[in-house]
């Protein structure tokens, strides 16, 4: 009888501790839990802010209609390389320079010249043009290529679409992709009703 007794009260002894164990790990994950639970609602209330706001300012490029297949996927292939020169000092430091011609309904062109030949080359255009938000940096709207005027007028894009500016003032071929800043003249009209000098 004993014998049974002590076992009993080892084993009530172990359970008691056992028990309080289990207990202080339920509410240890209990407050893990909510403390996750809390971190997620935080992210998803962050990240749903942030894709509603990005959906507030629609990509430039699906704002033009009646492109071909071939001239989105040319404007496409233009964007992503001049991707890199959203940041002015990109510009600068690829040899572009500002050429003072600021412009309103066009912007701030920064120009360069080692690329004006003959060839137009989507992906390597000779001028960016950009705007000035109200704090003054400067942003990127369009790019521009330019052929010079003795050369024929340049073929460009596919289709016709595209329109060239025969600038007697810059002895240039020129032609405008409002490729970062929504057009409503179109993607290739050279000047943009929207851009206003600061």
């Amino acid at each position: 009888m004993k014998h049974s007794s002590l076992l009993n009260d080892e084993t009530n002894e172990i359970l008691s501790t056992h028990s309080s164990f289990n207990v202080k790990n339920i509410f240890s994950g209990i407050r893990k839990a909510e403390k996750i639970l809390s971190l997620l609602i935080v992210v998803s209330i962050f990240s749903g802010g942030c894709k509603k706001e990005r959906n507030e300012i629609p990509d430039p490029l699906d704002r033009y209609t009646g492109l071909s297949s071939q001239v989105r996927l040319e404007l496409e292939q233009a964007r992503g390389a001049s991707a890199r020169y959203q940041h002015i000092d990109s510009a600068l430091a690829d040899g572009y320079a500002d050429i003072a011609v600021n412009t309103e309904n066009m912007g701030h062109h920064y120009m360069k010249t080692t690329l004006v030949d003959s060839i137009v080359d989507f992906k390597e255009p000779e001028i960016l043009v950009y705007n000035k938000d109200k704090n003054g940096n400067l942003y990127l709207v369009a790019i521009e290529y330019a052929v010079p005027l003795n050369k024929p007028k340049p073929e460009g894009f596919t289709g016709s679409a595209d329109v060239w500016d025969g600038n007697t003032g810059f002895q240039l071929w020129l032609l405008h992709a409002w490729l970062w800043s929504y057009n409503p003249d179109g993607v290739f009209h050279p000047t943009n009703s929207l851009i206003h000098l600061h």
